[in-house]
Protein backbone atom coordinates (compact mmCIF):
# COMPACT_ATOMS: atom_id res chain seq x y z
CA UNK A 1 0.00 0.00 0.00
CA UNK A 2 1.37 3.51 -1.38
CA UNK A 3 -0.41 7.07 0.01
CA UNK A 4 0.96 9.75 -2.52
CA UNK A 5 -0.23 13.20 -3.43
CA UNK A 6 -1.65 13.91 -6.71
CA UNK A 7 -0.27 16.79 -8.42
CA UNK A 8 -0.13 17.22 -11.81
CA UNK A 9 -1.20 14.60 -14.86
CA UNK A 10 2.39 14.19 -15.59
CA UNK A 11 1.67 11.42 -12.08
CA UNK A 12 -0.92 9.48 -13.24
CA UNK A 13 1.84 6.44 -15.30
CA UNK A 14 3.53 6.54 -12.29
CA UNK A 15 0.41 5.52 -10.44
CA UNK A 16 -0.97 2.69 -12.78
CA UNK A 17 2.58 1.61 -12.71
CA UNK A 18 2.34 1.29 -8.90
CA UNK A 19 -1.41 -0.49 -9.41
CA UNK A 20 -0.15 -2.62 -12.22
CA UNK A 21 2.61 -3.79 -9.93
CA UNK A 22 -0.30 -4.75 -7.53
CA UNK A 23 0.39 -2.00 -5.14
CA UNK A 24 -2.46 -0.39 -3.46
CA UNK A 25 -2.24 3.55 -3.94
CA UNK A 26 -4.54 5.71 -1.84
CA UNK A 27 -4.62 9.22 -3.68
CA UNK A 28 -4.33 12.88 -1.91
CA UNK A 29 -6.59 14.98 -4.61
CA UNK A 30 -6.36 18.36 -2.92
CA UNK A 31 -2.70 19.50 -4.35
CA UNK A 32 -4.40 18.97 -8.04
CA UNK A 33 -7.62 20.30 -7.23
CA UNK A 34 -6.52 23.86 -5.69
CA UNK A 35 -4.70 23.80 -9.02
CA UNK A 36 -7.45 22.64 -11.37
CA UNK A 37 -10.57 21.04 -10.77
CA UNK A 38 -11.02 20.62 -14.53
CA UNK A 39 -7.38 18.62 -14.29
CA UNK A 40 -8.28 16.72 -11.48
CA UNK A 41 -11.34 15.58 -13.10
CA UNK A 42 -9.69 14.87 -16.54
CA UNK A 43 -7.07 12.37 -13.96
CA UNK A 44 -9.70 10.82 -11.85
CA UNK A 45 -11.86 9.92 -14.75
CA UNK A 46 -7.85 8.64 -16.73
CA UNK A 47 -7.43 6.54 -13.51
CA UNK A 48 -11.12 5.26 -13.52
CA UNK A 49 -10.82 3.51 -16.59
CA UNK A 50 -7.37 2.20 -16.17
CA UNK A 51 -8.47 0.72 -13.01
CA UNK A 52 -11.78 -0.91 -14.49
CA UNK A 53 -9.74 -1.53 -17.68
CA UNK A 54 -6.99 -3.65 -15.59
CA UNK A 55 -10.06 -5.36 -13.28
CA UNK A 56 -8.88 -3.18 -10.40
CA UNK A 57 -11.44 -0.80 -8.10
CA UNK A 58 -11.43 2.83 -7.70
CA UNK A 59 -13.36 5.36 -5.05
CA UNK A 60 -13.40 8.05 -2.94
CA UNK A 61 -12.10 7.90 0.41
CA UNK A 62 -14.09 11.22 1.95
CA UNK A 63 -13.41 14.56 0.31
CA UNK A 64 -9.95 14.24 -0.51
CA UNK A 65 -8.60 11.26 -1.15
CA UNK A 66 -9.41 8.32 -3.82
CA UNK A 67 -8.39 4.98 -3.80
CA UNK A 68 -7.12 2.28 -6.36
CA UNK A 69 -6.63 -1.16 -6.21
CA UNK A 70 -4.91 -3.89 -8.33
CA UNK A 71 -6.84 -6.57 -9.95
CA UNK A 72 -8.00 -9.19 -7.69
CA UNK A 73 -8.91 -6.50 -4.71
CA UNK A 74 -12.21 -5.13 -4.38
CA UNK A 75 -13.74 -1.60 -2.40
CA UNK A 76 -16.35 -2.78 0.20
CA UNK A 77 -18.37 0.09 -0.37
CA UNK A 78 -21.35 -1.03 2.77
CA UNK A 79 -24.78 -2.47 2.52
CA UNK A 80 -27.05 -1.64 -0.76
Amino acid sequence: MKAIPLKSVEDIPKIQEDVTNKTIVILKVTPLAQKSLDELKSSVEQLYEFATSVGGDIARLGDERVVITPPGVKIWRGLQ
